[in-house]
């Protein structure tokens, strides 16, 4: 594994594949492994990814169940060198990280958003109310008055000034900007 110093790519997200049953375990065994070997700088966090449901059984009773999404992975967001490679690699329920051979290839930024396994912490900035200008996207130019947020805040609903009339418009959150 000496080459993967090599070919680090910084913080990233990989799948680390466990026996059945372990998954919880490995992420315990990787979180003291990080405390007691000073790992932090290299591996930030590590998830189970689980769907939280609200269950209601034959007598009106309410049960939180949690399922776990992906069984028989652990996702791990840590920086790919060589130490970190092997502190995750030989704890105990391990069987190998996800790619070709003996290789780890990290999520793409895509696979994580569409995965949710990283919520950004990034402010959202917006208001119903707001003054807003399309950046990009092909109404770009165009600015208006913030109408609707979608429940997700990835889209929103502009009532965007044409020169003659006003008309709605739906555009990515990620395409907008607050006006000047």
């Amino acid at each position: 594994m000496s080459n993967i110093d090599e070919k680090n790519l910084g913080p990233r997200w990989y799948v680390a594949h466990t026996y059945k049953g372990y998954k919880n375990k490995v992420k315990v065994s990787i979180e003291k492994i990080v405390e007691n070997r000073g790992l932090g700088h290299l591996i930030y966090e590590i998830q189970v990814p689980v769907l939280t449901e609200t269950v209601v059984n034959d007598k009106g009773e309410e049960k939180i169940v949690e399922t776990k999404i992906f069984p028989g992975y652990v996702f791990i967001k840590m920086t790919m060198t060589d130490e970190s490679w092997h502190a995750v690699r030989n704890i105990t329920g391990v069987t190998g990280f996800v790619g070709p051979g003996s290789e780890p290839t990290p999520l793409s930024d895509e696979e994580v958003e569409s995965m949710n396994i990283e919520m950004h912490k990034q402010e959202f900035a917006f208001e119903i109310g707001n003054v807003v200008k399309v950046v990009s996207g092909i109404f770009e130019g165009y600015s208006g008055i913030l109408q609707e947020i979608s429940e997700d805040k990835k889209s929103l609903v502009i009532l965007a000034n044409t020169g003659k009339r006003d008309i709605p418009i739906m555009v990515d959150t990620k395409d907008v900007s607050l006006a000047d």
